[in-house]
């Protein structure tokens, strides 16, 4: 009941400080397993999509934001977890291969579940190569999957701020993509490749951002 409460009022302050235009959140299923695949140019595009949806949303966040044993820390901690974050050590090398096991469990459980197939947030604005993990989750967990773009959020938390600036931002949903055409074919690499390909140039399609196609590199001092 808290959670909900407080999903609630963070909802409700996003919308007045960030001003959303929401287009077509009525394509995303309001049951099944089913996978938000986003863009990713601010720190905050995690948080955005969630409280665009009435429908609960899961997606990772660092481990650490819920082991902190200060009272900020709780309370942050409490806040992640009523906008659906899931904790997740990313430090390790299994990090990769955690966060899809994760992401998996949620889909069983026929959940909705946001992940940024660039892997990394976009710092010169452009859509860059998605990674083969968004493929690998929809093709075994049999998950539709959602292009959603963010625009303006680089607006609201440009690289090198920590706290959020007011910008209207617009987030479009788009079509649902269904790859069961591809069922058995999950563990072919240029299967995962070809759908990874047609999530991003959906996606590319709703942003409007120039594509490049090579995986995003960013400076080990980026946040």
């Amino acid at each position: 009941m808290l959670y909900r409460a407080l999903r609630v009022v963070l909802s409700f302050l996003a919308r007045i400080y960030l001003r959303p235009v929401v287009e077509g959140a009525d394509r995303v299923p309001a049951k099944g397993p089913v996978i938000l695949a986003i863009n990713h140019l601010a720190v905050i595009d995690s948080f955005v999509v969630p409280m665009m949806l009435s429908r609960k949303v899961a997606f990772l966040a660092k481990a650490e934001y819920f082991e902190a044993r200060t009272l900020r820390g709780r309370f942050v901690g409490t806040l992640f977890r009523a906008l659906g974050a899931v904790p997740v050590q990313r430090d390790n090398s299994r990090a990769a291969l955690a966060a899809l096991d994760v992401a998996g469990e949620a889909l069983d459980r026929g959940e909705a579940f946001a992940i940024h197939p660039e892997g990394t947030r976009s710092l010169d604005g452009k859509l860059h190569r998605g990674r083969t993990g968004v493929a690998q989750l929809a093709l075994e967990h049999r998950a539709l999957v959602v292009p959603v773009a963010l625009v303006g959020t680089d607006k609201v938390q440009p690289a090198g701020t920590r706290l959020p600036r007011p910008h209207r931002i617009t987030v479009r949903f788009g079509t649902p993509l269904d790859f069961t055409r591809y069922d058995g074919m999950g563990s072919s690499l240029p299967i995962r490749r070809a759908v990874t390909d047609e999530i991003m140039y959906a996606i590319m399609e709703l942003s409007g951002q120039e594509y490049v196609d090579s995986y995003h590199k960013r400076p080990n001092a980026a946040a």
